[in-house]
């Protein structure tokens, strides 16, 4: 600035200087004089003889001898006196605008903060998308008799967007009821065959302790009889034995009665040891124990067989569960189909207003179980999708209300969603997504297209603002300029919301105080200034 003042200074002198030897020199429009010819032949100047100054006689004039002058001639002196007077009025004008530079200082002019309202925006872009999206899937392998629609289409709730072949798909439900009635007819008779298997294990363990018990028994008996019989031949024995010998005590008289006896006696010892009727009684008591005995050990060995079939066959309690869940899944997903198909027996409806979005299947086909066939976006339930850049984030929230313009015409929305984490734009600036819910959707609006979104984020009453272009920031804060004894001096303050033009201070300024308006200077504290008067609307 002071390089600029010192050029501005320099160029002044040397105009002063110019227009100074102008006025000594006595130049005027007419820069030169004239060498005018008298009759007698000599030449006299116009003020011939004439001579000024200090210390020297003025010389009597002489008288002149006027001659008629040339037209030609007449007009050059005109042009020169006409561009001579326009060089003196520039000389003038920039001697007096370099005094007057030197005097007032720079020019600036000024606005006085006023109380208004504050109202801060967002004015951005964004996509028009649906809230809610279905997309339609094959129930059952069943061939497509019809396509309703074409992607692009607008459609309405409950109205037709595809019909499966009736013939294919009456089959598809017979074949889903006899799996349902397969399924339940398959677990009663698992649950009737270990039923059984249980029942013959309970018998089996029974029987098996029974028997058991019968068997032991029978041969503990069987032993006391073998006992009694082997006590009973002894007995019989010992006795033929003692007649032997009292045999021999007699046998020196032959023929005495005793020793008849004897003989006698020795003879029925011998056959009761062959023939005794308690030996045989018991012998034929065993007999039928033994046998008794081996049916029960027959008996034993079947229930011993039923025993591991039955254990072999039944089912503990996990692989019943098992079973009772794998049933009843099986039972679900057949119930789940055959609803399936009651469902879109009359066809695919549109669950809401919307526009088709994608078509993937064709009349005649026959689509896998669950394969995709036609997606709709919802125009009921409508978004706009819009990035915030870090400038913005803090000052928007959800539940802001918003205006929206589709294609020239307008709607009302709130913000809905802001995400939680940052993505990167086209130009590489990290940027947070965030969602406009249109609150009164209609059947004009395009999805996918661009829409214009003004957010509403915050709103002051009745507080003090100034432009946002006078206000300034450093490493120290807010300032503007104002102008205080003819000189720049800066001012902090501290700033609240702002619109597209005015800003709200806080603190630092108070209503009426006149702030000076750079408009592309770069003033300095301290530069002198020279305050024009306010615009009356600036003032306001």
């Amino acid at each position: 600035m002071e390089e600029k003042m010192s050029r501005a200074e320099k160029k002044m002198a040397q105009n002063s200087i110019t227009t100074k030897d102008m006025e000594e020199t006595g130049m005027t429009g007419m820069d030169s004089q004239e060498t005018k010819t008298a009759p007698d032949g000599m030449a006299v100047g116009a003020e011939s003889g004439t001579e000024t100054g200090k210390g020297r006689k003025k010389k009597q004039k002489e008288p002149k001898i006027k001659k008629p002058m040339e037209k030609a001639r007449k007009k050059k002196i005109i042009r020169r006196s006409i561009l001579g007077g326009v060089a003196l009025v520039i000389v003038f004008f920039v001697v007096v605008n370099s005094m007057a530079a030197q005097n007032m200082g720079l020019m600036v002019s000024t606005v006085s903060a006023a109380v208004q309202d504050v109202e801060q925006n967002l004015s951005t872009s964004g996509t028009v998308k649906s809230e809610e999206t279905k997309t339609y899937f094959a129930p059952v392998a069943v061939e497509v008799g019809t396509v309703d629609v074409a992607a692009g289409d607008s459609v309405k709730k409950g109205q037709s967007l595809l019909r499966f072949d009736a013939d294919a798909l009456a089959e598809a439900k017979q074949m889903a009821q006899l799996k349902l009635q397969a399924n339940e007819g398959g677990y009663n008779s698992s649950i009737y065959k270990n039923n059984k298997y249980i029942a013959d294990l309970g018998e089996a363990n029974v029987n098996l302790g029974v028997l058991e018990q019968q068997i032991a028994d029978s041969e503990n008996y069987v032993k006391e009889l073998e006992q009694k019989i082997n006590d009973k031949k002894a007995a019989i024995a010992h006795e033929g034995t003692l007649l032997q010998i009292s045999l021999l005590d007699w046998s020196d008289k032959p023929d005495s009665e005793e020793y008849l006896n004897l003989q006698k006696l020795i003879q029925y010892n011998s056959y009761e040891q062959q023939n005794n009727k308690e030996v045989a009684a018991w012998q034929k008591e065993i007999d039928t124990y033994q046998e008794m005995i081996a049916a029960y050990k027959e008996y034993r060995s079947e229930m011993k067989s039923q025993k591991s079939a039955s254990e072999g066959g039944s089912m503990d309690s996990g692989s019943r569960s098992q079973l009772e869940a794998n049933t009843e899944m099986e039972k679900m997903n057949n119930q789940d189909t055959l609803t399936a198909i009651e469902e879109v027996e009359n066809g695919i409806q549109s669950d809401f207003n919307g526009v088709v979005t994608e078509v993937e299947i064709v009349e005649g086909s026959t689509p896998q179980e669950g394969q995709k066939l036609l997606t709709v976006e919802s125009t009921e339930k409508v978004k706009v999708e819009i990035t915030v850049s870090k400038y913005d984030l803090d000052k928007i929230a959800v539940g802001q209300e918003a205006e929206i313009n589709i294609a020239g015409k307008e709607y009302k929305g709130k913000v809905s969603k802001i995400n939680r984490m940052a993505t990167t734009n086209a130009s590489g600036a990290a940027v947070v997504g965030a969602e406009v819910e249109i609150e009164n959707p209609d059947q004009s609006i395009f999805l996918g297209v661009e829409a214009k979104v003004e957010v509403h984020m915050a709103t002051a009453a009745d507080v003090v603002t100034v432009p946002v272009e006078v206000v300034n920031t450093d490493r120290e804060g807010d300032f503007v300029f104002v102008a205080e004894e003819g000189l720049v001096k800066k001012k902090r303050v501290t700033t609240g919301i702002s619109s597209d033009t005015d800003i709200e201070i806080q603190e630092g300024l108070t209503a009426g105080e006149a702030v000076i308006m750079t408009t592309g200077q770069e003033l300095e504290e301290g530069t002198p200034v020279t305050v024009l008067p306010q615009n009356p609307g600036m003032a306001e």
